[in-house]
């Protein structure tokens, strides 16, 4: 019972993460840095919270989290593509402006700094943390689904070789008549929706929009991209590493044999341990981060 626990936990904790990873694949790619991951995630939360909040649909509130993602991700490829901004420094500041963002339409939306009031959810009549609990919960199957359908799309359609093309020879591509621009921005409008589905899954499990409710998950999917080598069935592994870990964490909270500033340190940890390069070095894109042309 406690190891079928364990893996419970894991897998709720590795939702989020599996929709941003995959939405972090599609963005890199094409050529395009994930930086902005987390403020897509933390949009789509909001942006979820309100819809759903105000209709009394979480359906609804799933649309309006990944209307808010994908907004957001096509301010960040109009800034990097249409305006050639340094993409590094156009994603810090998306992921700057929808933290304030957020925080000043919470209090003007909830009049409230800290959370919103509670929402309509999915699952809401089987409460609980066990896998009968998950099984209510739609996005759980989305969730696990995206991998292998971006894993499709990538790999098994028109569409997703062109946007390996794009990532790894944009003058190639685009002297074969591939759009460049189109598919960057279709890729960052993908991966805004990804991210904003995991944002979603995070405001629903908790039933309320809580300030930075996030708290780095976006960059630790943009980890695990990286550590899955841009691929989304190695990043979905990934995701569920952070996760174990994330899960062994709360577990030795409860037990308290090690001071819990040491035990929240863990995934953290975890996450630059393999970005160092502990398994290997990952060979990025070759166009990423690079404009068309350079």
């Amino acid at each position: 019972m406690i190891v079928l626990a364990f893996l419970a936990q894991t897998l709720r904790i590795a939702i989020p993460y599996l929709f941003a990873a995959t939405g972090g694949v599609m963005t890199e790619k094409s050529g395009l840095i994930g930086l902005g991951l987390e403020g897509y995630m933390l949009g789509g939360a909001f942006c979820g919270a309100l819809a759903s909040y105000y209709s009394g649909s979480a359906w609804i509130g799933l649309l309006g989290a990944m209307a808010g993602g994908v907004a957001l991700a096509l301010l960040y490829a109009v800034a990097s593509i249409r305006f050639r901004g340094d993409q590094v420094v156009v994603g810090v500041a998306v992921n700057l402006l929808v933290t304030g963002a957020t925080e000043f339409f919470l209090r003007l939306a909830f009049h409230s700094s800290a959370n919103s009031p509670r929402i309509p959810s999915f699952g809401e009549e089987r409460a609980g943390s066990g896998f009968a609990a998950l099984a209510g919960n739609p996005l759980i199957w989305i969730g696990i689904l995206t991998v292998f359908i971006i894993g499709w799309v990538l790999y098994r359609t028109p569409f997703g070789l062109r946007v390996r093309a794009v990532g790894e020879h944009p003058e190639a591509a685009a002297s074969v008549g591939i759009s460049v621009e189109r598919v960057r921005y279709l890729s960052a409008a993908l991966s805004g929706l990804l991210a904003a589905l995991g944002g979603a899954y995070l405001v629903f499990d908790q039933h309320q929009f809580s300030a930075e409710m996030t708290a780095g998950r976006g960059f630790i999917a943009l980890a695990a991209t990286i550590f899955g080598r841009w691929d989304p069935y190695r990043a979905a592994l990934a995701c569920l590493l952070f996760a174990a870990a994330e899960s062994v964490e709360i577990q030795l909270q409860g037990v308290q044999l090690i001071p819990s500033q040491f035990v929240e340190m863990i995934p953290y940890v975890l996450t630059i341990v393999a970005l160092a390069g502990v398994v290997g070095r990952a060979v990025p894109p070759t166009a990423l981060g690079k404009e068309a042309g350079n």
